[in-house]
């Protein structure tokens, strides 16, 4: 064979290896999605690769269908081997949720409430031009404080969560615009007494949260202040929202903390005790209310450009202040509440 014959054939190999690994290995589907991939670890399934990378579960036949000649006969992961992950929209959801319903209707579905609470019908718009972003505790690789109720686990972070729906739904309800900062991305609102803890939450506007504390708070600042200086010129407030961790025989009442610096903070602290103050009168008269408003040096609040509170709803320990997390018609009083809290702290502000 010629010198010449032999180079062709040469590249003719080298060319059909290359095809082969391409058409092959890949499918031409493949090349349509986003290029992003990952590499199977030890242990690895596809949910939870798909987890890991904050992509919903619902994406699994899209995985199967772009890994298809890369997976086991049983659609199973190889160690060490890299997958094509499904493409995604920047924002599956759009994070910012408003009460803009379209033409001729007078409700607006926002996914991550959950199937039983994603439509929501607006109802007036007491709140137009308010802008909230809401952060509920903790979340992702940090569940905050854990109680124990029977041989029940409680987790701050998603009692915390659950609360921070209810209020954004009512919100939106009356008009505002809300910012979930803290965002999960399948739990929704729900009605269980015991919800089961995760670690999928994430920060806005799809970012996996880290396992350093202060590298948490930071993200969650950031987040907020970027959107602040979006909406400048707007009535805008930042909700944070805790359960706290005590000793079991102490039984405390929802309070607030603000900035010391900010007297529209404090003015919205006020608000907010105050409401919760006549509600326990007008629900529960004789039993008294003790809540209270104080300034304490708190990361995220100091560090955020708009005025800000941090709401503790009660001690996760107590049996007594349990109720307040466990029953759902709790949950709703609460964020009901809260929600009354801050509309009146928007008309004192107008």
């Amino acid at each position: 064979m010629s010198h010449t014959k032999k180079h062709n054939t040469k590249i003719f190999k080298q060319l059909f290896i290359i095809f082969y690994f391409v058409f092959g290995l890949f499918p031409p589907s493949a090349f349509s999605q986003n290029s992003q991939t990952a590499k199977a670890m030890r242990g690895d399934g596809i949910y939870s690769l798909l987890k890991r990378h904050n992509i919903p579960v619902s994406e699994l036949q899209n995985f199967i269908n772009l890994n298809k000649e890369r997976l086991t006969k049983n659609n199973q992961l190889v160690v060490g081997r890299t997958y094509f992950l499904p493409a995604q929209e920047e924002n599956n959801e759009i994070p910012q949720m408003t009460a803009e319903p379209s033409a001729n209707k007078k409700n607006v579905t926002h996914k991550i409430f959950g199937s039983k609470y994603e439509q929501i019908e607006i109802t007036d718009q007491q709140l137009d031009g308010a802008v909230y972003y809401l952060i509920s505790g903790h979340g992702g690789p940090d569940p905050g404080a854990i109680g124990k109720y029977g041989e029940y686990q409680l987790c701050e972070d998603e009692y915390a969560y659950d609360v921070t729906l209810r209020l954004a739904r009512n919100l939106i309800q009356r008009g505002a615009t809300v910012y979930m900062i803290i965002r999960d991305p399948n739990d929704g609102i729900r009605d269980e007494k015991f919800l089961k803890p995760d670690k999928d939450e994430v920060c806005y506007p799809n970012l996996k949260i880290p396992s350093g504390q202060l590298s948490r708070l930071r993200q969650r600042k950031d987040a907020v202040n970027k959107l602040y200086a979006q909406n400048r010129g707007k009535y805008q407030r930042l909700v944070v929202i805790h359960v706290d961790s005590r000793s079991r025989g102490q039984n405390i009442d929802v309070f607030f903390y603000h900035d010391e610096r900010s007297k529209t903070g404090k003015k919205l602290a006020l608000n907010l005790q105050e409401t919760f103050d006549s509600k326990y009168r007008q629900h529960q008269p004789g039993r008294g209310y003790q809540g209270s408003v104080s300034d304490r040096e708190l990361f995220v609040v100091k560090n955020s450009y708009p005025p800000a509170v941090f709401i503790e709803l009660g001690n996760i320990n107590h049996k007594r202040d349990q109720q307040r997390f466990i029953i759902e018609n709790n949950r709703q009083a609460v964020a009901n509440w809260l929600y009354e809290g801050l509309l009146k702290d928007f008309g004192n502000n107008r």
